[in-house]
Order: structure tokens, then C-alpha cells, then sequence
């Protein structure tokens, strides 16, 4: 049995059914170089891809911040999952069934946490119901029809309604047996001052809204009468911020990644439309400005991300705001063109899907192209003075983009509509590139490129046993072959400790019949610090061919310096001893010798 008494073999089993790159694809945009895959790193702020994942030895390793594992470990870092809910979590991605009984159920939830989860999923499966199958939920239901709303998207978001009945809801839960105390702090129900409650949505259509992984955390309710206000979210918990969520960020994932793009709307009814329309690669923020960690989720998984914000003067500010943000972390940015009295839910409602496709999604703005459209909300362009200052805005603008064909076109675009030489607009420009301290010719560079520099961990040099035992250890973990033969010529005989108990470790595993599998051997090394060596061990790169000459040269090196090392401990208490007994000759003598070993040393095997 392994940790929490889940049978060693059906470890094994979820761990072989669940691919790493595909797991790994869910939380990052990866890109094949070589036999690896690259992307930005989950665990730590970085704008240069140095997060590798391999599909063959089943593990990833961050070079920037040293964090590495396999499929599980994974999860657990990435959803601070506690170790059964990870298994539970690819076991249900697999279709694996885990053994009912003996299991430790631990969670890395909090108890009222866990309870909140159960009750929104208990409300989700209520609201639909009720939209969909019951009188009470009619008026809901009329609604949704009259707002182009159908039947497949109201099952594929699982929209609901919340009776207009005080104590509906309550009254559900308390059967449940939930306590009504847990309810008003989670905001499913709202405390009235004479100690009676009420549900907080009642009368309102119902948005659930998920995490990444797809449960409920909250809700949004949308009035369907005058009633104010007219959306309601839950209040902010320990599962829902609303600044880190992104609205249909679960069901959206893989068409994100199909098509390398996300379309960002600000509304629930946007989305749910869009996606009716088939253009399924859209999130919503929660009624909330874009925010910093959201604006960083969308660019660990995409490049390019499309806002579609209303077309109205509040719409371009709103959008101004969330592309300077997305440029900032890394994001390349299209914006949607929509008229001043359209938002995207009302043009596809008059337009149609296809009109929504072609002519606002692919359509869309460079950044520059919006930037100009924005700024002319500023500038009275009959004005001369007026215009001159918006040119010079412009190109101060235009001076920080990289690509020069994208330069080179805006440039003709303002040389044709104000009638200025291209040559007075470029070297204005220039001028203000070089105040920027901008290369001539700043090529655009792809984040992914071959020419990636992986930043190594500052990592000072390391004597020649040490990378020695880095170097076997890296081949004993994909050849039991070279495990036998180190094990009979060396044992523990490893100068560093840690690589000590790796060996040891290996020993084992293979004598008990493992056949080599780094993502299976490093779930059996119980020490976390052991287990980031060995995933960085094995993501060294290795040759095709390795040769008995090249082991034997490795094992000579850690016996040298294993018997030096012992040599020079001997002498240097002969030294002391030499000097206690002030013969200052024989304690110089055996300083030489010291240093000749020494020499030695640094000359094995560079």
C-alpha cells in the first residue's frame, strides 16, 4: 500500500492513464522543442519559457525556480491539492475507479470550505432543475427564450432560477443537512433583521460560477424585473475572488488552446451568446475591471487575446485599461470593433453568428489600430493644434512597437489622412525611439523560439566528483544495467550524501523488479528535497549512446576522490600533530603533499 492506503498499482494505473503533457497543457501553453516541451512557468513570475515538460521520462522541471515532479506532484502543487485529492482528481479524468474502502480522505480545504462546495453543488443542480422542468421556474425560462437564449446552452452552463420564494432555498439545504449559520456567511442566504432569512437571489436568473475545475464556487444572478440591483454576484470567500476567476475560464481551455486565442468579454449573456454563435474560445471577468492575476492566467495559457468590450465611451476605456495590462505581462492584443450603442450579446442577437465571426472576431484591431480609434476621444481632429498633438501621440506609440512592417503601415495610414511626408513622420519617430534607448532594428521576437535561453539557477562550479555522480546517477535512472554494475563497484561509496540515499533508493527499486521509470521512482522517495534532485538529475541532457569506458571514468573519479579525500584527513591530523610537536619541517613536508593530492584532484577527469 502507498500513502493514504490507496493500493500501490492503482497509483500506478492513474498515473499511466493521465499523460503529463496533456495535464500540464490544461494549466500551460506548451511548445515542442526537441524531445521536450516548453512554456512559462506556473510557479513563478517569468516572461522567458524555462518550464520543461517530457513525455518520455513522464516529469517536468522549472530550470528558473527548481520546482519538479510528476503528473501528481503536479496537481498538488498547482491545485494545492492534498495527495488523495490529486489522485481522486486524474482518477476521475481517467475513468479510474478507486477502492472504496480504507482511503484517508483528506482534503487541503477547510472543513466550512468543503461544506460551501457541497452546497453550491447541490444549488446548481436546484436552479436548473426548476429553470428548466417547473412551473416555478417559468417566468425564468420565458426569459431565456426571449433572449435568444436555447436549450443546449442553458444544459451546457447549467443556468437556473432562484424562485421568488423567501424561504425556498433555506428550507432545501437545512434538509440537507446544512447549517443555516454557514449559508448566510457563504451569501446563499441573506439574514433579515428579524433573525429570519431569505434567499439572496430569489426571482433572479442563475449563472454558475465555476473554478478552473469546473465546481461551483458562487453564483450570478440577473433580475428579470425591475428589480435593482440588476446583477448580484456571491460575496468574495476563501473559493471565490472574483479578480482571480475568469467566468467559463473551465469549459473555455481547450478551445483556447485549439485556436491560440481568447476572445474577453465583460458579461455573463456575452459569452452564453458567443458561444451559441460557435465561437467558443471566450471568458468573461466578474463584473470587475481586468485584474493583474487575471490578465497573467490568460498568458500562460494563450498569446493572443481579442477584447470585445462594449462599444460605448465606458467600453474603450475599459478596454485601454485591460491591453495595457495584457501587453504588460506578455500578451499580444487584437481589439473588436463593436459601434457605440452595440455590445457583443445585442450585435449577434440583430447580426447573426456569421456577421459576429467575420465581421467583429476576425475583423478585429492591432492594438495600434485601436490605440488611434481611442485617442481621437480626446482630440478635436478639426483643430489643427489638436491634430498635431494627436499625431505626435501617435507615434510616440508607435515607437514602442516592435515590428516594423506594423510601423511602416500606421505610418502610411497617417501620411495619407493628414498629408505628411512618410519621411517628417519617421524620423519623428526614430527620434523618439532613440529617446527610448530602442535598437535600430528590434525584430519581434516569439517567446518560444528555438534561440530560447533556459536561465539556469546561478549555480557556482562544481568539482569534478560531484557532476560525476550527478552524470551516473542521471544514467542509473533510465538503465538498471549501469545500476548493477555501479552498485557492485561503488555501493554507497557517493561522496554527497543526497546522492547517497538516491542510489540506495535505486538499489531497491530495481531489485524489486521495477523496470526504469522515473515519474514511478520518484513517487516512492518520501523527502521532497529528494525528489527535486532527481527530477533535476534526469532532465540533464544524455547521450544516445553511452559507453562502459565513459561509467568506468565516472566510478574512477568518485573512488579517487573518495580515497583522497580520506588520504587528506589522515595527513592533516599528521600535519597538526607535526606542528603540535614543533617540527616545522615534517608539517611542511606533509603541506606539500596535501597540495600535490590536491592537484590531483582538479585534474581528474575536467
Amino acid at each position: 500500500m502507498a500513502n493514504n492506503q490507496i493500493p500501490e498499482e492503482v497509483i500506478e494505473e492513474i498515473r499511466k492513464s493521465n499523460n503529463i503533457v496533456d495535464i500540464i497543457g490544461e494549466y500551460v501553453q506548451l511548445k515542442k522543442q526537441g524531445r521536450n516541451y516548453f512554456g512559462l512557468c506556473p510557479f513563478h513570475g517569468e516572461k522567458t519559457p524555462s518550464f520543461s515538460v517530457t513525455q518520455e521520462k513522464q516529469i517536468f522541471h522549472c530550470f528558473g525556480c527548481g520546482k519538479g515532479g510528476n503528473v501528481i506532484t503536479f496537481m498538488m502543487e498547482m491545485e494545492n491539492f492534498s495527495f488523495y485529492e490529486a489522485i481522486k482528481f486524474l482518477a476521475d479524468k481517467s475513468g479510474t475507479t478507486l477502492p472504496d474502502s480504507g482511503i484517508k480522505k483528506e482534503s487541503s480545504m477547510s472543513q466550512e470550505s468543503q461544506s460551501v462546495l457541497s452546497a453550491h453543488d447541490w444549488l446548481t443542480k436546484l436552479y436548473h432543475h426548476l429553470l428548466r422542468y417547473t412551473k416555478d421556474g417559468k417566468e425564468g425560462y420565458q426569459y431565456m427564450k426571449d433572449r435568444g437564449i436555447g436549450d443546449e446552452a442553458i444544459e451546457t452552463f447549467q443556468l437556473g432560477f432562484a424562485p421568488n420564494v423567501k424561504d425556498f432555498v433555506a428550507e432545501f439545504l437545512t434538509k440537507k443537512g446544512f447549517q443555516q449559520q454557514l449559508l448566510v456567511k457563504a451569501g446563499i442566504l441573506s439574514q433579515l433583521n428579524d433573525n429570519d432569512v431569505t434567499d439572496r437571489f430569489r426571482g433572479r436568473i442563475m449563472f454558475p460560477i465555476r473554478n478552473h475545475i469546473g465546481k461551483t464556487v458562487a453564483f450570478g444572478g440577473r433580475s428579470i424585473n425591475e428589480q435593482e440591483p440588476k446583477y448580484l454576484n456571491s460575496p468574495e470567500s476563501e473559493l471565490f475572488q472574483k479578480g482571480k476567476l475568469l467566468y467559463n475560464f473551465d469549459l473555455a481551455k481547450k478551445h483556447i488552446r485549439k485556436e491560440n486565442e481568447v476572445v474577453l468579454f465583460e458579461g455573463y449573456m456575452d459569452v452564453i451568446s458567443a458561444y451559441q454563435a460557435d465561437v467558443k474560445n471566450v471568458v468573461a471577468t466578474l463584473g470587475t475591471s481586468l485584474t493583474e492575476p487575471q490578465a497573467k492566467l490568460l498568458n500562460r495559457y494563450v498569446e493572443t487575446v481579442i477584447i470585445c468590450y462594449d462599444g460605448d465611451h465606458a467600453g474603450l476605456e475599459a478596454t485601454y485599461k485591460a491591453a495595457n495590462l495584457l501587453r504588460k505581462t506578455g500578451c499580444s492584443i487584437k481589439v473588436a470593433k463593436l459601434d457605440n450603442d452595440m455590445d457583443p450579446d445585442s450585435f449577434i442577437q440583430q447580426h447573426g453568428s456569421d456577421a459576429f465571426k467575420n465581421k467583429v472576431i476576425k475583423a478585429s484591431d492591432t492594438y495600434m489600430g485601436f490605440y488611434m480609434r481611442y485617442l481621437k476621444m480626446d482630440f478635436n481632429l478639426k483643430i489643427e493644434g489638436d491634430r498635431i498633438k494627436y499625431i505626435e501621440n501617435v507615434l510616440k506609440e508607435l515607437a514602442m512597437i516592435e515590428s516594423s512592417i506594423e510601423r511602416e503601415y500606421y505610418l502610411k495610414e497617417i501620411s495619407n489622412e493628414y498629408n505628411i511626408s512618410i519621411e517628417s513622420l519617421t524620423s519623428e519617430m526614430h527620434g523618439y525611439r532613440q529617446k527610448q534607448g530602442i535598437p535600430k532594428d528590434n525584430q519581434q521576437k516569439n517567446r518560444y523560439t528555438n534561440k530560447t535561453t533556459i536561465s539556469q539557477r546561478n549555480k557556482k562550479l562544481l568539482p569534478a566528483f560531484y557532476n560525476a555522480e550527478k552524470k551516473l546517477i542521471s544514467y542509473m535512472l533510465q538503465d538498471s544495467y549501469i545500476t548493477d554494475k555501479v552498485k557492485d563497484e561503488l555501493g554507497a561509496g557517493f561522496n554527497v550524501d543526497d546522492h547517497k540515499i538516491i542510489a540506495t533508493h535505486l538499489y531497491a527499486f530495481y531489485e524489486e523488479g521495477h523496470s526504469p521509470d522515473i515519474s514511478l521512482f520518484i513517487e516512492r522517495l518520501n523527502d521532497d528535497r529528494l525528489k527535486q534532485q532527481v527530477v533535476e538529475v534526469a532532465m540533464m541532457p544524455e547521450l544516445n549512446e553511452i559507453s562502459d569506458r565513459e561509467i568506468n571514468d565516472y566510478i574512477r573519479i568518485i573512488l579517487n576522490e573518495s580515497n583522497d579525500s580520506l588520504n587528506i584527513k589522515s595527513l592533516k591530523e599528521q600535519q597538526k600533530l607535526a606542528e603540535q610537536q614543533n617540527d616545522p619541517l615534517k608539517a611542511a613536508q606533509i603541506a606539500m603533499q596535501i597540495i600535490e593530492i590536491q592537484k590531483h584532484l582538479k585534474n581528474i577527469s575536467k
